[in-house]
């Protein structure tokens, strides 16, 4: 009995896995040469965003991240001196702070969305409503 509902190419899942894997493979190359995974990047973008330092739990919070993920990734950007994890005020609660390498790798990171936008140039308002579509999708979903 046939079940066309369940072919692999009509699954929403299956074309945000493809499109996903595909944009992470496009960024790639322009975060080696910042000596970052697309994971650490993220991380990256959290903190580069703040002028102060962000608990574990509000990294993980705003990407979706739970503490066993999250900590690998942190441990790495520590090691490669970009991130200070300290306990806050509160001793349960560990701090993030950029240090003087992450501030400055802010500057080199600033060019990466203008090089991935420049991958798609004829396609910046359809880019914005897929982003809104997608981020919906997440809100609703969630």
């Amino acid at each position: 009995m046939s079940h066309p509902q369940l072919e692999l190419d009509r699954q929403l899942c299956f074309s945000l896995y493809r499109a996903s894997r595909a944009v992470t493979r496009a960024y790639r190359p322009l975060l080696d040469e910042l000596g970052l995974t697309y994971p650490q990047y993220l991380v990256m973008l959290v903190l580069w965003q703040r002028d102060e330092p962000a608990g574990v739990g509000e990294i993980g919070e705003h990407l979706g991240l739970d503490s066993g993920t999250l900590t690998p990734l942190l441990r790495r950007l520590e090691q490669s001196g970009l991130i200070i994890r300290a306990r806050g005020k509160d001793e349960r609660r560990r701090e993030v702070s950029l240090t003087e390498a992450g501030r400055e790798l802010r500057e080199r990171a600033a060019t990466v969305p203008a090089r991935m936008a420049a991958r798609y140039p004829d396609a910046p308002r359809e880019i914005d409503e897929l982003k809104t579509f997608l981020d919906d999708l997440a809100a609703q979903l969630a």
